[in-house]
């Protein structure tokens, strides 16, 4: 990763103790979403539909809160809400492999716990994604993204492989401690930056609802995110599918062990390694527009090879084709996730980028709440190979729709003018 973002006055000190905080809190996470999966499947015997319910935990206070929370945060300085929700978070996880322990842990009681997991993240995503614009000159956003994802991959790698070794050695619920660790650290780092952050400025006569329709009508009328805020929220649908699909499809249906499929699911942080790498290259050549499309198609035959795990293979060889669509999905979000995050900051101003962030992660994670179940239920009903080639269908739709619009020309150097959506 040495090469990402190799420009003049690029890192900074500030930025690389920043990166440091969310690398290592990432590694925790990757860590928990296996550790949680396996839970449910099988130290609490849940099937594909409880994974989808548990996905949809995590990302109801997004569909509930996400609005009001983004408008809200552009009105706080942005690091202490940072710093408060890091500690939350681990606090809850804590109490995780504490009710285990206590033999009083259902998935009624887990649900609630991600649910809330779920609440502090969105608080925190809302102040970590506006407050790096403040951190890094926007010239600089899309290497500064990438940094960031591929230190995210290389924590998808390791960190679901480690916690199959750990929920094999200790058992599922000790290892969400990990977690909880991570974001102690992250809050630390963050506690120590040495950025003066201006104040947020709220209008005179402070009024909620007027500053989340601001928000709204920035992302879907004034701003030229209309067309990718669409197409990435037909991409989470399908993301959804996988989700809920995943692990009874690994541990279920190809007999997998936990740390088979942590070494599955570490190749795809391996895919999103590479994507992260060569996003800066493939964004030069490509353009921003096409580098997002290449990255949805790339993610469609992902999802098609996992369909084609277990067809007449087994073992280390159904690991291995797993691994395989695990790594190009992976790949596919690695390329394009700093193209997309950078495109809609540089459009968007200081006052309006929590809001902007919020409504577009609040809708995207809407759908991961009302899809995640229905995956679920579609894979309890059918099979769960069924569910991923419905999945792959999805994500080509999500391509085909930015292809069929002017979004395919958009380039990131244009940013002095805003393109057509």
């Amino acid at each position: 990763m040495g090469g990402l973002g190799a420009q003049e006055g690029f890192p900074s000190r500030d930025f690389t103790r920043f990166w440091w905080g969310e690398s290592v809190s990432s590694f925790g996470t990757y860590v928990t979403l296996l550790a949680l999966q396996t839970i449910v499947v099988l130290t609490l015997d849940g099937t594909a539909q409880d994974v989808g319910w548990l996905s949809s935990a995590r990302w109801l206070p997004y569909l509930l809160l996400g609005l009001v929370v983004g408008a809200l945060v552009d009105r706080w300085r942005r690091r202490p809400v940072m710093v408060a929700t890091d500690l939350v978070r681990a606090a809850l996880l804590v109490s995780i492999p504490l009710a285990w322990a206590a033999d009083v842990l259902s998935m009624p009681l887990l649900l609630v716990v991600v649910a809330l997991y779920g609440a502090a993240s969105l608080v925190n995503d809302a102040a970590s994604q506006s407050f790096l614009p403040r951190l890094v000159p926007r010239q600089h956003l899309q290497p500064a993204h990438a940094r960031i994802d591929g230190a995210d991959a290389v924590a998808q790698a390791a960190g679901p492989a480690l916690a199959g070794a750990m929920v094999k050695l200790l058992g599922a619920p000790v290892a969400v401690l990990v977690d909880a660790a991570t974001y102690v650290f992250s809050a630390v780092a963050v506690l120590t930056l040495r950025v003066e952050e201006p104040a947020g400025v709220p209008s005179e006569t402070p009024n909620i609802r007027r500053e989340i329709g601001e928000g709204v009508r920035w992302v879907y009328r004034g701003s030229g995110l209309a067309r990718l805020a669409t197409a990435t929220h037909v991409w989470f649908a399908a993301n959804a599918v996988i989700g809920a699909v995943l692990a009874p499809y690994a541990l279920l249906t190809l007999d997998l062990n936990p740390f088979q499929f942590g070494i599955a699911t570490a190749l795809g942080g391996v895919g999103a390694l590479a994507g992260a790498v060569t996003s800066g290259a493939g964004g030069r050549l490509l353009g921003t527009g096409m580098a997002i499309i290449s990255a949805h198609v790339v993610s469609t035959v992902g999802v098609v090879l996992m369909v084609l795990a277990g067809l007449g293979s087994t073992g280390w060889v159904a690991v291995a084709v797993l691994g395989a669509g695990l790594a190009a999905h992976g790949f596919g979000m690695g390329f394009s996730n700093s193209h997309e995050m950078s495109y809609r900051q540089i459009l968007t101003p200081d006052e309006l980028q929590a809001r902007t962030n919020t409504t577009m992660r609040s809708f995207n994670r809407a759908v991961v709440v009302v899809v995640a179940p229905l995956g679920g239920l579609l894979a309890d009903q059918t099979s769960n190979r069924t569910a991923l080639v419905v999945a792959a269908v999805v994500f080509a739709l999500a391509a085909a729709m930015l292809v069929a619009s002017p979004f395919r020309r958009v380039r990131q150097d244009l940013s002095d003018r805003r393109p057509a959506s």
